[in-house]
């Protein structure tokens, strides 16, 4: 789970990530509503229980509608009252949630927190939603230039690659025709250790795709990547022959990647405000 927060309207308002999900907490944003409000006040409104069943009903396919009929049919009355926890107990909702411990509160899924802020005020809504976009823009810029910098660094070994392979494994008779399949040949071994498979299938199947197969790596993948060139590197020079050396880049491949995928410090390459976000 991953938290930040943002200001809006002098309110600092916390945002969690959950299932690549952003919730947005609505007790925070209760500090900007003027006088005595509450999430209960909110929720026992009929139009508030219709926009909800919406919601629920298009991205919730475990909803339960019985259960949803019949607070409908009790949204409004004076008498009536309901609990965030009450509401997803019953229905299975997945778009509010009510939590304790060192995040708590009553958080709702984007969407609807953008509803929930026209009641605190159309002004505060028109500034939740103008902060969260700024938000995301800045965690996608980060991850963007991260990205670029792991492809720069790939960029930069492959150099250290092809120079250990001219070195080794090319003799100066050959054509540069010839240097060129060989450099090919070469660079195919780490995309099927890798990717398992050549460039030329990759293309065959993403024949719309921009850029080559190594443009389109996550991560994870660039990372493992880079070191795989400098491994090779290394296998050339102590003279391993190519059958050889993919195998053991594959087998490095797969423990790298199985590290990488849900290693810590892959995720904080994304956070472009460390002193804001925790996991």
């Amino acid at each position: 789970m991953k938290q930040r927060s943002i200001i809006v309207k002098s309110a600092s308002i916390g945002i969690v990530t959950r299932h690549e999900q952003d919730y947005i907490c609505l007790t925070d944003m209760l500090k900007a509503k003027d006088g005595e409000f509450f999430i209960s006040d909110w929720l026992r409104n009929r139009n508030t229980i219709e926009f909800l069943g919406i919601w629920e009903s298009v991205y919730n396919p475990a909803f339960n509608y019985g259960e949803f009929a019949a607070i409908k049919s009790q949204a409004g009355l004076n008498s009536y009252k309901l609990s965030v926890k009450e509401w997803v107990q019953k229905t299975n909702a997945i778009g509010l949630q009510a939590t304790s411990g060192r995040y708590g509160g009553t958080y709702a899924h984007k969407d609807i927190a953008f509803e929930f802020g026209m009641w605190i005020s159309p002004e505060f809504k028109i500034y939740l939603i103008k902060e969260f976009q700024r938000l995301k823009d800045e965690e996608a810029s980060a991850k963007s230039v991260e990205w670029s910098f792991q492809r720069t660094l790939t960029k930069v070994n492959y150099k250290i690659h092809t120079d250990a392979i001219k070195k080794h494994l090319i003799p100066p008779q050959l054509t540069k025709a010839q240097m060129a399949a060989v450099y090919a040949s070469e660079a195919d071994l780490l995309n099927v250790a890798l990717f398992g498979q050549t460039a030329a299938q990759w293309r065959a199947v993403q024949p719309d795709e921009k850029g080559n197969m190594r443009d389109a790596a996550t991560l994870e993948q660039l990372v493992v990547l880079s070191n795989l060139e400098s491994i090779n590197s290394m296998l050339i020079q102590q003279g391993q022959d190519a059958s050889g050396r993919l195998q053991q880049l594959n087998a490095i491949a797969i423990t790298q990647m199985s590290s990488l995928i849900d290693a810590q410090s892959i995720k904080l390459l994304t956070n472009p405000r460390p002193d804001k976000l925790s996991q």
